[in-house]
Formats: structure tokens, sequence, C-alpha cells
């Protein structure tokens, strides 16, 4: 019921507009709206025309789309109720904190000493009451500290279970891989053993990094399982973590062996083959090629077309292989796409070869050369060094001494020839489901660029990014790759959801529409108390109405 309701102040009278409800059994005020004073409520009514004075531009449907699935799958109430109760001095819960670090890696990565900035620029306030200055840097670091290593594999257990159950995600089809990101953290910090130097993926060989494993659904490619690990170990290294991980927490939600695990054959060797064989998982990989000459050597009259309107210009065959320790069903495939990228980008390495080796060959015949023997020797090895260059470029050199050396380059186009028709465009795949078409075993196989674009995703500056990261400890490390990989789940089953809407997009497109869904702030001038505010959602066109029902953001728009 609303009613209208006076307050006197410093002599003045100014009216409310108040509207009292029953809660839990008791009358209470749920809004109260400033009208003025009765000249004001009189120009109203005459029609005087109320102009604001300024307005305030809010970030509101990226926040409150990616805030409705943190909710769906209740991340606070699962990360409390592991950690515990937040301490008597803390702002907010950990859970909170947790919560609030994950939504700005989704819509705007940004540093904790810049999320109070943020936070402001957003109608955040709405989406979860704060305390004052609860959105200070530190009170994020003091909630980190609370979670225990092993509490972060307990929290991301209960949460996959529940996005499993509650967004019915098909997990048969699973796709592992593994990168690492680089740091800034100081080479002499003792306090981040899981920051080391080792093969940068991301070609920063002068930084410490950090290595993550990665597990995720075909279906939508929402991650399931992360794994942190120091940068310098191997990837094949971390497999039997990553897999005796997958097949316990997969015992919580359903039978391991109804999973197919897709790895590449970085993972390969035979410890790591006998790890996945004794979880009861089913397996699709690949070998090395050059490990198995027998099958390269095949004819091209034994391929077969696989599909030629799923996976047009691929070819393949099956047979049986010793590989990883035993007997295995290999399919050998060869990819017209492949092998044309293959050959082009063998053509660039030829060039830079033939350069090298041409201006080695310009000095030695000038007689301007002043190394030695081994000295040549030495850089035509490294001209040559490139994979698959030394079968097709042949270098003899002619002489003992300085000064008299002479350096002979020999090409034949059949030597390219023989390479192209016995490598290029070819994998080798094996798997334990006997009774799979090839079609099945390729799909399985080329669903690893499921995990790969989850990576890209992840080293992405503008959106579910793993960096900045501005922490000097493992245990912040870790907790930080943990809200990334769940911040990625996040933007994930958001895309999933739009695209069973009927709306497929990227996770930057499907944001940026989001973010063009805004809440404007008019402030009209004061009659004496607080500023009037009136909030408004922006127009939106037909894609943001479709988002904003989707997510349910009537649910965090203003009301008034």
């Amino acid at each position: 019921m609303a009613s209208i309701i006076s307050k006197k102040v410093n002599g003045q009278t100014y009216y409310y507009l108040r509207e009292m409800a029953r809660v839990g059994g008791r009358p209470k005020m749920v809004s109260e709206r400033y009208l003025g004073k009765a000249s004001d409520i009189e120009a109203a009514m005459d029609g005087a025309e109320m102009v604001p004075e300024r307005t305030r531009h809010l970030a509101f449907g990226d926040l409150a789309a990616a805030w409705s699935v943190l909710e769906r799958l209740q991340v606070r109430a699962v990360i409390d109720a592991v950690v515990g109760p937040r301490r008597v001095d803390a702002a907010e819960s950990v859970g909170t904190y947790i919560a609030l670090a994950t939504l700005n890696r989704v819509v705007a990565p940004c540093s904790k000493l810049a999320f109070q900035a943020w936070w402001a620029t957003t109608a955040g306030d709405r989406l979860v009451k704060l305390p004052a200055g609860a959105t200070d840097h530190r009170r994020f670091w003091d909630a980190m500290d609370e979670i225990a290593p092993a509490q972060l594999a307990e929290i991301e257990d209960a949460i996959t279970t529940r996005a499993v159950a509650d967004f019915d995600i098909a997990t048969a089809g699973l796709v592992l891989d593994m990168t690492n990101f680089a740091t800034y953290i100081d080479s002499a910090n003792p306090r981040a053993p899981i920051a080391q130097r080792g093969h940068a993926k991301q070609k920063r060989n002068d930084l410490r990094l950090v290595g993550l494993g990665l597990v995720a659904a075909r279906d939508g490619g929402i991650p399931l399982l992360s794994h942190a690990y120091a940068g310098d170990r191997p990837d094949v290294t971390q497999f039997s973590s990553v897999v005796t991980s997958l097949a316990r927490r997969f015992t919580r939600i359903g039978d391991p062996s109804e999973l197919t695990l897709v790895y590449d054959a970085g993972q390969d060797s035979a410890k790591n083959q006998l790890v996945i064989e004794g979880t009861g998982m089913h397996f699709v990989g690949s070998l090395r090629p050059s490990d198995h000459p027998e099958l390269l050597a095949v004819p091209t009259s034994r391929y077969q077309v696989v599909d030629a309107e799923v996976f047009p210009g691929l070819t393949a065959f099956e047979a049986r292989a010793a590989a990883l320790g035993a007997m295995r069903r290999v399919v050998v495939t060869h990819s017209d796409e492949l092998h044309a990228k293959q050959s082009r980008g063998f053509d660039q390495t030829m060039r830079k070869a033939r350069r090298r080796l041409a201006e080695c060959q310009r000095v030695l015949a000038g007689g301007r050369g002043r190394r030695s023997r081994s000295g040549v020797k030495a850089e035509i090895a490294e001209a040559t060094r490139a994979r698959w260059v030394r079968r097709c470029l042949r270098t003899t050199l002619v002489g003992e001494n300085r000064g008299e050396l002479s350096l002979v380059v020999e090409e034949d186009p059949a030597w390219r020839a023989e390479l192209e028709a016995e490598l290029f465009g070819k994998r080798v795949l094996f798997s334990d489901h006997e009774d799979w078409t090839l079609a099945e075993v390729v799909a399985a196989y080329r669903s690893q660029w499921l995990a790969e674009a989850d990576f890209r995703q992840m080293k992405d500056p503008t959106v579910v990014s793993f960096s900045p990261m501005f922490h000097w400890t493992d245990q912040k490390i870790r907790v930080h790759v943990f809200y990334c990989v769940l911040a990625l789940m996040v933007a994930r089953l958001m895309v999933r959801e739009a695209g069973r809407a009927g709306l497929h997009l990227s996770v930057r497109a499907l944001l940026s529409s989001l973010a063009g869904i805004e809440e404007t702030v008019l402030l009209y001038p004061s009659a004496g108390g607080r500023p009037r505010a009136r909030r408004m959602l922006t127009e939106m066109d037909e894609t943001q109405e479709q988002l904003y029902q989707l997510f349910g953001l009537a649910a965090y728009a203003p009301r008034s």
C-alpha cells in the first residue's frame, strides 16, 4: 500500500511516497521515493517540466548476466560451506569476494587495487549489497588467504557437480590440453615455487611461468577440471595427476567408464597410458607419425574418404600397430587442408635456410671467411636445423683450411616431393573404441580445438583473462587460477545458453552485446535534501532484448 508522508527538516516540509508491505507477517517499508516540497508537487501537477541536472551511465547488462550464472551455480554458498563462516573483522564472506573476483575476470579484468574504482562505474551495488570499504583490495587478499589448496579442489568438485546437473552438460566427451601463462614474478622471489622458467608457449622465455592443465566438455568447451602446476614441468609429467583427479571427480557425477578423454601426442608415454586404462575411461589420442614409418609408407590406394560432407578433403585407413606398450587400433588420416598449410609453412622455412646458406657461400667465396672449418660447419648446422630441411637441402663443405673453404648446396624437387608424400597432411590417431567409425574417431580427436579455444580465451586481455595477475605467493596464485577457470566456465555457460536460444555468438561478441545494455541515472536538482534520482536502462536492440529475457535481467534492473 502506498501513501504520502511528510518530514520536517530545518523548518521545511518535504514529502515522500512510501510503499508498505507485509514481510514475514509484519508490516515493512519496501520503498520510499522523494517527491519534494509542496511547491515542487504543485509544479509537477501543473505540468512544469522537470529537467535532470546531470546523468550517470553505469555498466549493467554484462555484469548482471554473469552474476545471474554465478548465482545459479551458487558459488558464494558453495565456497562459504567449504571455507566456513567469515571472520568477525571481515566485511563480507570469502565466497562473496571470490564471486566478485570471478565477475570482474569475466567482464573487465583488472587488479584488486583497481577493483574499487571499476565497481563504482557499475550497477553492482544493486546486485550485491556491500558495506563501506568492502571493495578495498586488502579485503580480497584476506579472503584469498582463507582458502587452502585442498579446499580449492573440494570447491571445484562441488561447483562442477552443480554445473553439470543444473545446466545439463553432456560429459561423455572430454578434451584434455595443457598450456602455461607468463607472470611478472621477480626471479628472486622464493615464495612462488609454482612460477618457474620453462618452455614459454607465449614466447616469453624471460618470464616465470605457471602451468595449467584443463579438461573441458565437448559440449560447449565448458571447463570441468583444472590443474595448476610449476611452469618448468613438461606436460607429459602432469597427465597422471589430471587423469586421476578426473576419474575421482566423475565417480561422484557418473560412471567414469562412460567417458572418452581426448588428448594429443604431447601426453604420450607407456606409463601415462597405463594410468588412463586403469581408470576405465575410454580414450582417443594421437601418436607421433615419425615413430611409425610403416604406417606412413602405406600407399594412397588404402585410404578411403571419411565423410565428404562433414570432413571435406579427408581420407583415412585403419590398422593395428604396436604403440605405447600394446597393440592398438590406429587410424591414419590425410587432410588436404593440413597438407597445404604444412607445405606453405615449409616454404617459409626453406627460404630462410636458403638465405642463410647463400650468405655463407658468399662470404666463403670472397675469401673473407675467418672461421675455421668446425665454425663453418656449426653455422651450416644452425641454418639447416629446422625440421625436415636436411631432407630437402644437402650441403658439402669443401676444403680444410681458412680462406680456401667453399660450400656446395644441392636441392632436388624429388626430395621435397618424397617428403610431402610421406608426412605432410598425415596424423596417426589411436583409440580403444573398437566399434567407432572412422568419422567418430576423427570427430572426437578434432574436438581438441575446444580446449585450445579455452586457452586462447584466457589469454585475451579484454574479457575472461588470466592477466593481469598481481600475486606473488604460491597459495594466492592457485586461488587466482581457480577463479580464472571459474570465470571461463561462466562465460562458456553464457555462450552455450545463448546458442540454445538461437543466438550463436563468441564470448567477446556476447559480452559486448550485453555491455550495450547500460543503466542511466537521471539526477534531478536538490530541493534541500538528497538529489532525486531516477534509474532506467538504455534502449535495447533485438539481440539485447533476447539476452535480457534469457538471463533474467529484469530481476536486477532498476525499478525507478
